[in-house]
């Protein structure tokens, strides 16, 4: 195996060499891709002492130098990859020495094209853990049981019940089976864009499970990133789920793969939290409005608790 590691990173002078140490420890690691976003810390320096020391790390930034967001950084990275497969990390997130355990039999057979395992939680700080604990508590948060590929897509959307989530941290890919896909990262999302693009993922590709059961990967929890504040509630997390779901909504409208009533669903979710956003006084005529429009997705979101909950 020769795989492309590759991280984003932004504001991350803290992490990022444990990050990317982390990683060196595989001989299957061909490469450690760096994309620097034009971090506000002193992240560039680290990186290029890391450039630098080891010969398997790359540094890149983009051709203006400037900030683009995660998920154009790893489209710059995913361009830039000479390896057979691609595997991702956030630059405050570590991998685990049984990382590619699973992948290393996996991969034997042609087939299989991605694989995904389990992610843990730590706590870069007391701070960070009375802040967060209730949240992510010390538990996988990520998909844990055994599921055949095809089901995962409608699993991820929330069809199936309680599901788990895939991470990137813990996803690894047949470089050519990316291909597949009508675009990488979408750069209209600066938050979520790896969920929409996992969704993509998962109808294109079928995507097995690794190791479940104990952590591959770590996520690090800190008072700074950003998605860690959605996910707690101080930055209102239907405001960023819309752009989500209304990106996912676009796309599942031209997708001739999809069941009418996963396409439903969709709608449904984007109707949703389009509606949680909206002020009080423009609630019911959206639902109003919607009830001509679109009356399928409005009456079975009726029957949806995550839709009830979003009206009011």
């Amino acid at each position: 195996m020769k795989i492309s590691v590759i991280i984003p990173v932004y504001n991350a002078e803290k992490y990022v060499t444990q990050a990317v140490e982390s990683a060196l420890q595989f001989d299957e690691v061909f490469e450690i891709i760096l994309i620097e976003d034009k971090s506000p810390d002193n992240a560039l320096q680290i990186c290029r002492e890391l450039d630098k020391k080891y010969s398997r790390v790359k540094l890149y930034q983009h051709l203006d130098k400037g900030n683009h967001g995660a998920g154009a950084s790893r489209n710059l990275g995913i361009t830039m990859a000479e390896g057979d497969f691609i595997a991702f990390l956030d630059a405050d997130d570590y991998y685990l020495p049984n990382r590619f355990d699973a992948e290393k039999k996996l991969f034997k057979d042609p087939k299989i094209e991605g694989v995904y395992g389990a992610l843990g939680v730590h706590y870069y700080s007391e701070k960070a853990r009375n802040d967060y604990h209730k949240v992510f508590g010390d538990r996988l948060t990520t998909v844990y049981e055994k599921h055949d590929p095809k089901d995962i897509f409608t699993g991820l959307l929330g069809m199936k019940g309680s599901f788990g989530l895939i991470h990137l941290d813990t996803l690894t890919i047949r470089k050519n089976a990316l291909n597949r896909l009508d675009s990488f990262f979408k750069k209209s999302l600066r938050l979520h864009q790896d969920t929409e693009f996992i969704f993509r993922l998962s109808l294109c590709i079928n995507l097995y499970p690794g190791i479940l059961d104990q952590a591959i990967a770590i996520r690090g929890i800190h008072e700074n990133n950003r998605i860690t504040k959605v996910e707690t509630k101080k930055i209102n997390p239907a405001t960023t789920r819309v752009l989500l779901w209304k990106e996912v909504n676009e796309w599942a409208k031209n997708e001739n793969t999809i069941p009418q009533d996963t396409k439903l669903h969709i709608r449904r979710m984007h109707r949703s939290y389009e509606i949680a956003i909206a002020p009080i006084w423009k609630k019911w005529g959206m639902i109003i409005k919607y009830l001509f429009t679109d009356y399928k997705s409005i009456r079975s979101g009726l029957y949806n608790i995550n839709f009830r909950e979003n009206l009011f």
